[in-house]
């Protein structure tokens, strides 16, 4: 889009109570870059909104020049679709009420999961977060969301209610199922290119007893560690979690030396009695070697330390893959692909279980995820070369998989370079693009992952 009816980005100044910011000024690189330090944000402008009243007029702004926007709270998930657009940034709008008779949430867009939890816990209930408090929880929820207790739950877009939107004409809009169920079922799970959120009402569920933690060992013990893994999910009610992780972790003088890697863990949460959670994950002490051991009774403002993920920018490449089965045979071709001297030039390799109520469908583009487990494979790459290095062993172990995979990725988890059509089943992406061909004609809204393209 170019800049049409005499209206220019410089004119956003006048008419917003948020600070505009244009390339070249002081800190401009700063506020257009996004979480994943590898991917560079070309964008027009950077509009840090206030509130509800500055989205609709960015938005109002960028429809008469002919401009599209994108919006970002934390800048996790982002690719250069979002190039030559007015980036708006609503990590200033981080208000949340907590209605606990109702278990109901309402979170402005620049919420952070993190900000979330603790509020909830204090009557003892939890939102359907994932594994990092610092992740905007919009952005999460418009992209599906897979959150430790949504083997219970199911997908965390299921839990939207409501939205409060600004639409493409500018206009400030409540929406909810009774009064636009096609609109909330695409932004259930379809991403941001339908609308800009400004805040959305979510469920809340009951966890005044949670259990849960991360056991760690040294990556010498893998085999044994799955094996254990395997057990233990085979049978795992809804309200037990196990993920599985091969980890090299960058040297550094604050973790002990025992701690320094490569390291085979399993973090786990369950949504119940303690003593049950430690009963039912027991197994685990049945693998030698343990460096680590920090199971425990929780509460929902803790889960987010669990698996200790970085909290600041970092440079990352990310794939993940679908099990479309996660037989022993699978299990062991991924050892063996991961290599047993340690799964370098890769920081993180990690299969989590799924199942139980996220293999049952959601209202909402996000549909259901059937497959039984997810595989996770994460590089650190702070220079060309690294990209390179990293980007040639996930492949290596994907090959590996290649035949117990479904082929399909989570729309939350696609790499920078992905696409809505790795995620999405083709009738579900056909029913987006109707719904974004109506809604978005002219192409206001821009997604990390555009359903159109």
């Amino acid at each position: 889009m170019n800049e049409q009816n005499g209206a220019s980005v410089e004119d956003l100044r006048n008419i917003l109570k948020g600070q505009v910011l244009l390339p070249g000024e002081p800190g401009f690189e700063a506020a257009a870059a996004s979480w994943d330090l590898s991917v560079r944000q070309e964008v027009r402008a950077v509009a840090e909104i206030a509130d509800a009243h500055d989205a609709a007029a960015v938005v109002a702004h960028a429809r008469r020049a002919g401009l599209g926007v994108a919006a970002q709270a934390s800048g996790h998930g982002a690719t250069t679709a979002l190039n030559g657009t007015i980036l708006v940034r609503t990590g200033a709008m981080r208000g949340i009420e907590i209605d606990a008779d109702r278990s109901v949430a309402r979170i402005e867009a620049g919420a952070r999961w993190g900000e979330i939890q603790a509020q909830a816990a204090r009557h003892g209930l939890t939102g359907l977060c994932g594994s990092a408090p610092v992740v905007s929880a919009t952005g999460y929820l418009l992209g599906g969301g897979l959150s430790w207790f949504g083997r219970k739950h199911g997908l965390a877009a299921g839990s939207v209610r409501a939205a409060e939107i600004v639409d493409a004409e500018g206009v400030l809009r409540r929406v909810t199922q009774a009064d636009d169920p096609e609109l909330l079922w695409a932004l259930r799970g379809g991403g941001g290119d339908f609308a800009l959120v400004t805040a959305l009402e979510i469920d809340l569920y009951p966890a005044s007893e949670l259990y849960g933690g991360r056991v760690i060992w040294p990556a010498a013990r893998a085999s044994e560690v799955m094996a254990a893994f395997r057990r233990l999910t085979a049978d795992a009610p809804d309200e037990l979690t196990a993920w599985f992780t091969l980890l090299n972790p960058p040297p550094s003088p604050d973790v002990p030396e025992a701690l320094r890697g490569p390291l085979a863990t399993i973090d786990v949460t369950y949504l119940g009695d303690p003593d049950k959670g430690r009963e039912l994950t027991r197994i685990l002490d049945s693998v030698p070697g343990v460096l680590s051991d920090g199971r425990g009774p929780l509460s929902p403002a803790e889960v987010g330390g669990i698996c200790a993920e970085p909290e600041n920018p970092t440079p990352i490449l990310y794939r993940s893959e679908l099990f479309g089965e996660f037989t022993e045979e699978a299990a062991g071709k991924l050892l063996d692909a991961a290599g047993h001297e340690g799964i370098a030039p890769l920081a993180m390799l990690q299969v989590r279980h799924l199942g139980g109520a996220l293999a049952r469908p959601v209202d909402g583009a996000c549909g259901a995820m059937a497959e039984p487990y997810l595989l996770g494979m994460l590089g650190v790459t702070f220079a060309p070369e690294l990209e390179e290095a990293v980007r040639a062993r996930q492949e290596e172990i994907a090959t590996a998989l290649e035949p117990h995979l479904s082929g399909r990725k989570p729309f939350t988890f696609l790499r920078s370079d992905g696409a809505a059509a790795d995620a999405f089943p083709a009738e579900t992406l056909a029913r987006l693009r109707d719904v974004k061909r109506r809604r978005d004609p002219n192409g206001v809204f821009r997604s990390n992952f555009p359903v159109s393209d």
